[in-house]
């Protein structure tokens, strides 16, 4: 899909922004370039849809030379997402959505339907269609610059830390939410990133950069359990290298299976009733066929007293959430950094299944760290504490 052959970029000719990098990048992979400041990652990838020319080497896309086609023609062929996301303010979201498909003179037909298809697949309404970047919040921009990027059916896509400006719930939101995007509809990704978290969390395979030059290059696991020198270590933190090697992997593995639950149709004071018998303060609301509604807590129940006899009439506030197959290692360190005391466990269809509990992350940090004897303990201490905090 992607080939880089001995490719540098050198500026004033001699300082050398990317030098001699050469891999392979198959179709359907996502890639994540991750590095400190100024090690080239960003270069690296505008080279690919010739924001930026390379010096030296070449870039066949899809066998094709990447520097013989013509750039305008090869940028509209490739998806792109940056940070700032780029929305035009004065171009409602179906303007924006279908801004290349219109260079491309899709009909208007086409383009419109082309918008709501791609609303559909991250559960916007078609409402959306006639609103302006203004008048959404800062997620659902970042949804719109992804789905614009995705207009055109691109086999290639390329972001540039495209959820580095949001919140740490709603990036986390996305970043589960893109992943799943990318499985299901099969593109080649190239992400930029100064994430480990994200990194690893997202990518197939991750290319690791120092001053311009590759350092490693593998999956997640390959890194984590094999770094190749002492810059990848320090790189990914002392934290990430022990959780990964504890032997509980998966959510699954560490979650409660017997979390304290309502139905949205029983009444409140049914649910006064649960919280007593399971002297807790708050209770998560299902549907009848197990899905995942929300949670309630004895102040909201206290607030509606007079207005509300069941559930299903409070308005319920959602939680974050994590799915069971997940790897441990991408929910411990944000979780423990939301604050929150646990957080409802799901399979793929929303239903809910356990739940994890803050506790029990801390447990596993503790067995992580102190499980390794041949570690100082004054080096344990420091890990723990910046685990957790």
């Amino acid at each position: 899909m992607l080939t880089f052959e001995h490719v540098s970029k050198i500026y004033n000719g001699e300082n050398y922004a990317v030098k001699n990098l050469s891999f392979e990048i198959d179709r359907g992979e996502f890639i994540v370039f991750i590095g400190p400041s100024g090690c080239g990652k960003t270069t690296t990838m505008k080279m690919i849809n010739r924001l930026i020319d390379p010096t030296e080497g070449v870039i066949t896309i899809d066998g094709h030379d990447a520097q013989v086609q013509d750039a305008v023609q090869l940028r509209r062929d490739i998806g792109y997402v940056i940070q700032q996301i780029g929305l035009f303010p004065h171009m409602s979201i179906q303007e924006n959505v279908t801004l290349v498909p219109k260079l491309m003179n899709w009909s208007k037909e086409k383009r419109k339907e082309r918008a709501k298809e791609l609303l559909a697949l991250v559960d916007m309404e078609e409402e959306f269609l006639a609103r302006y970047p203004n008048e959404l919040s800062g997620g659902q921009q970042q949804r719109v610059g992804v789905l614009r990027a995705l207009a055109a059916d691109p086999p290639l896509i390329l972001m540039d830390e495209p959820f580095g400006a949001l919140d740490p719930i709603t990036r986390d939101t996305l970043q589960d939410e893109f992943k799943k995007l990318q499985q299901r509809i099969g593109k080649t990704i190239i992400f930029v990133t100064h994430d480990m978290d994200e990194a690893l969390k997202l990518a197939d395979r991750i290319v690791m950069l120092r001053e311009g030059e590759i350092v490693q290059m593998g999956t997640p696991d390959e890194i984590l359990s094999a770094p190749a020198n002492a810059f990848v270590e320090d790189f990914i933190g002392k934290d990430r290298l022990l959780q990964s090697r504890a032997t509980v992997q998966t959510v699954e593995q560490l979650m409660n299976i017997t979390p304290a639950t309502i139905t949205e149709t029983a009444t409140t004071s049914k649910a006064v009733q649960v919280m007593r018998e399971k002297r807790v303060d708050a209770l998560l609301v299902t549907n009848e066929y197990g899905t995942l509604k929300g949670y309630v807590d004895i102040e909201m129940i206290e607030s509606h007293r007079k207005q509300s006899e069941n559930i299903s009439d409070i308005h319920l506030t959602t939680l974050h959430t994590v799915k069971k197959d997940a790897y441990v290692r991408d929910s411990v360190s944000r979780i423990l950094k939301l604050g929150v005391s646990y957080v409802p466990v799901v399979d793929d269809d929303m239903r809910l299944v356990g739940i994890l509990t803050r506790a029990s992350l801390v447990d596993l940090v503790y067995d992580s760290i102190w499980g390794d004897e041949g570690a100082a303990a004054d080096e344990q201490e420091a890990v723990l504490e910046e685990t957790i905090l």
